[in-house]
């Protein structure tokens, strides 16, 4: 039972085929499944998700994912590629979400136990929203933001600056004096790592992720983020391969 049994949490992916860095990324193989089917089955393992939706776009491109999604069993929302923060409304909405937790399809990496971490900290503090992404300690890839939906509705009824569209929560966070409470969290001692990149972005973290795939399946289908960690701290040479990969910024 979720820390607030009474409401619907569903958790939104973003993802689309056309990325500009690395286009089709979230259908690539990861240990020879696609990353989002990865991802998908990873969430299955969290103890506090009543669901999943994948919010995608109209686009005949992305086609694909909506077959994904449909095979695996998951809800799916199609809406505009530009307005993702219309998107992720629509997608919280035809789930009936009480609550979103809102990640995107370019960390397939997701450790069910930091997303269920995520939904504890959000009903254990008074907050609007609780999330891991602003001061950074989890390494790039493991990105959670919790809020709920009726938060988010009304911001998409307050802007229609097109950054704010585009970037769900940039409102939220960049908005002086905006009334919102934003609870911070995330992981202290030899696991804090937020230089490590186990994000989608570029072919080059693609081979980084498939390599983690590949080592830690075989002991244990879902592996934690504190044994991806303790992988990689023994393997330099993969956190090399995706060193010089400059993160996005808003």
């Amino acid at each position: 039972m979720h820390p607030a049994s009474s409401q619907r949490i569903i958790a939104t992916i973003e993802a689309r085929m056309t990325s500009t860095r690395l286009p089709g990324k979230v259908l690539m193989p990861l240990a020879g499944t696609p990353a989002l089917a990865r991802m998908i089955d990873r969430l299955r393992h969290t103890s506090f998700l009543d669901g999943i939706v994948i919010a995608t776009t109209t686009n005949a491109t992305d086609d694909p994912i909506v077959a994904l999604a449909e095979r695996l069993g998951v809800g799916v929302f199609r809406g505009s590629e530009e307005d993702v923060l219309g998107r992720v409304v629509g997608a919280a909405r035809s789930a009936k979400a009480d609550i979103i937790v809102e990640l995107t399809a370019d960390c397939p990496l997701m450790d069910p136990r930091v997303v269920d971490r995520g939904i504890t900290e959000f009903f254990e503090h008074p907050c609007d929203v609780a999330a891991n992404v602003i001061r950074r300690s989890y390494a790039d890839g493991l990105d959670v933001q919790v809020y709920a939906t009726s938060l988010l509705a009304s911001v998409a009824e307050q802007t229609q600056d097109p950054l704010d569209r585009e970037h769900v929560t940039r409102y939220v966070y960049q908005r002086e004096g905006r009334p919102y409470r934003i609870h911070h969290w995330g992981i202290d001692g030899a696991y804090a790592w937020p230089e490590l990149r186990i994000t989608l972005d570029e072919r080059d973290d693609w081979r980084l992720i498939d390599a983690v795939f590949e080592a830690l399946l075989p002991s244990n289908p879902v592996f934690s983020y504190e044994e991806i960690v303790d992988f990689l701290r023994t393997r330099p040479d993969l956190v090399a391969l995706n060193a010089h990969v400059i993160p996005k910024t808003v």
